[in-house]
């Protein structure tokens, strides 16, 4: 089990799901945690990731309050799909502000902080739709666009021991997934070599490994998590 005894960890979008199945894992493995989420709840604080000013303003006040931050979980997102043709901008564009520019200001927000302590972990939430996937052209290039980001900020944060990696779940088990078609997510499950969707918990346990010093010489790398969805047997 991943030791994260004594660490301060920020989850984004960690009031249910997977960001609250890492919440709950990160604490098991001895880490302080610091849920930001727009949703209200015991022991969230409300950030909005879009917000460049807020974030900053939390990430400044959980620095003081805790002592410092050593892990950053960006598990905030949304999806709100549709075909190509039919997608409104609206659609594009929110989804774009949270998957993605919802990534990128809570990163640049902790860079200077991590850069200062010589350490940190940034893991960022893609998809396995970042691949490709019908319906979702929005989602799709929002979280393809989380793993350039992840591969050029692991270049330019390296040298300051910092490392950035990329988790891509497949289909999870989560409030989000709940509102697929039974018909639509019955043919994927048909499709899963493991034969069963993922859990929360299997992303958590991912995030808890990334986070230790166990995985410290990986950066850089998005690792899908899909119980072989992708392999396209």
């Amino acid at each position: 089990m991943p030791d994260l005894s004594g660490r301060v960890a920020i989850v984004t979008g960690g009031a249910r799901g997977i960001g609250a199945a890492t919440a709950r894992r990160f604490r098991k493995d001895g880490a302080r945690v610091v849920v930001w989420d727009l949703v209200a709840a015991d022991g969230v604080r409300a950030v909005d990731v879009t917000n460049a000013e807020a974030v900053a303003e939390a990430a400044r006040e959980t620095a003081d309050r805790e002592g410092g931050i050593d892990i950053l979980i960006n598990n905030a997102g949304i999806v709100d799909d549709d075909f190509a043709e039919s997608l409104t901008l609206d659609s594009w564009d929110n989804v774009v502000k949270v998957n993605l520019t919802g990534t990128f200001i809570p990163c640049r927000a902790l860079i200077p902080h991590f850069r200062a302590r010589k350490r940190g972990r940034i893991i960022n939430t893609s998809s396995v739709s970042a691949f490709g996937n019908r319906g979702q052209a929005n989602y799709s290039a929002s979280k393809a666009g989380v793993i350039g980001l992840t591969r050029t900020l692991a270049l330019e944060l390296a040298r300051d021991g910092i490392t950035v990696n990329c988790v891509a779940p497949g289909i999870i088990q989560t409030d989000m997934v709940a509102r697929v078609p039974p018909k639509v997510l019955e043919k994927f499950a048909a499709r899963i070599p493991l034969g069963r969707f993922g859990a929360p918990e299997d992303i958590a346990a991912l995030h808890a490994f990334l986070a230790s010093d166990d995985a410290a010489f990986i950066t850089g790398q998005t690792i899908v998590c899909d119980g072989g969805l992708t392999l396209g047997g």
